[in-house]
């Protein structure tokens, strides 16, 4: 019994620590990267637990580089039922790798009535201003 209640402790400090991370972080984090820098805090099992949770909460989003790599960042303009069919676009840079959100282009999408988006993944790559 002890032990489910250290797992709860545990499971709501990783959930903070991850949701800190994601929040401060000027770049999307990849599970690799939220791993590195979380060490012996939580097992990776966890981190995915909790990633899912904070998708489901529309407290994060995920997204995919161009490489294929999922990658997680902060939810700033969701709409209100935390659906992200028409968010915004990720640019990827080719030089130093970092993905970042773009909240002021938001692309439309039209699709014939028998269609229903239910989530889009948008990303350009190029080099960002850092790396100009």
């Amino acid at each position: 019994m002890q032990q489910c209640c250290i797992y709860e402790m545990r499971n709501t400090q990783a959930k903070r620590a991850i949701e800190d991370l994601i929040g401060t972080s000027k770049q999307a984090l990849s599970h690799h990267d939220l791993q590195e820098k979380l060490g012996d805090l939580c097992n990776r099992v966890t981190i995915y637990r909790v990633l899912s949770r904070l998708i489901d909460d529309g407290v994060i989003h995920k997204m995919v580089d161009m490489d294929g790599v999922v990658k997680y960042a902060p939810c700033h303009d969701c709409e209100d039922d935390h659906s992200h069919s028409h968010s915004h676009v990720h640019f990827s840079c080719t030089k130093c790798q970092t993905v970042s959100c773009l909240e002021e282009i938001q692309p439309e999408f039209k699709l014939p009535k028998a269609y229903k988006i239910e989530e889009v993944n948008f990303t350009i790559s190029g080099v960002c201003p850092n790396c100009s």
